[in-house]
């Protein structure tokens, strides 16, 4: 096994046993050291931040209902019909946010109930900071 540091990316290569021999197939495992961000806020590559959603269509009202650390929780209003939901969730979240919403968009997830959320013109801090405070409300 060795471990290599490139560019800020530690690559670790395992050499996989068979039968408690050493076999000749390797793996290799890439870490990236600036992206140590655990949560469901994170940064991407080009400086918008990645916000993991655990929506819950169909609520009486809107809002942010817990952060954990696999998701934030978004309650939504509208149905999950037609995109409504994802629609009604781009706006939410760009109100809470305090950004316009052309700068919030659905980047995976249209279908389901886990969603990735892009948002620029924030930080990480100030994202987790403004779920918080909508959770105190």
């Amino acid at each position: 096994m060795w471990n290599k540091l490139i560019r800020n990316v530690i690559i670790i290569r395992k050499m996989s046993k068979q039968g408690g021999k050493k076999s000749k197939k390797t793996q290799n495992v890439v870490v990236d050291v600036n992206n140590t961000i655990t949560g469901p806020v994170t940064v991407s590559k080009d400086g918008s931040i990645l916000i993991k959603i655990q929506a819950k269509p169909g609520a009486k009202n809107n809002g942010i209902t817990d952060i954990s650390e696999e998701a934030v929780g978004v309650a939504i209003s509208a149905p999950p019909v037609q995109g409504e939901a994802n629609t009604e969730l781009v706006k939410y979240l760009a109100s809470v946010l305090g950004l316009k919403k052309s700068d919030v968009s659905l980047d995976r997830g249209s279908k389901g109930r886990q969603k990735v959320i892009t948002a620029t013109g924030i930080t990480v801090d100030q994202a987790l900071e403004r779920f918080r405070k909508e959770i105190g409300n």
